[in-house]
């Protein structure tokens, strides 16, 4: 795996009233090297299950985690 990730993990919480929701990293995501898939890693998990991953949007920004 590469040591930047393809995609980073979030956890999403809502808020009433308009307001801009809570978006909390949680891990990251790296392609199979054989392309079929991704490996997942979290830190922590969701209460809800729900989890976003999104593409870093800061190319210096990193993840400590699996390499």
């Amino acid at each position: 795996m590469s040591k930047r990730p393809t995609y980073l993990a979030y956890t999403v919480q809502g808020r009433e009233n308009g307001q801009k929701s809570f978006w909390t990293r949680i891990g990251a995501a790296w392609p199979h090297k054989k392309g079929d898939g991704f490996t997942i890693e979290l830190k922590a998990v969701p209460i809800d299950g729900r989890v976003v991953l999104m593409k870093p949007k800061d190319a210096d920004e990193t993840f400590e985690g699996a390499a």
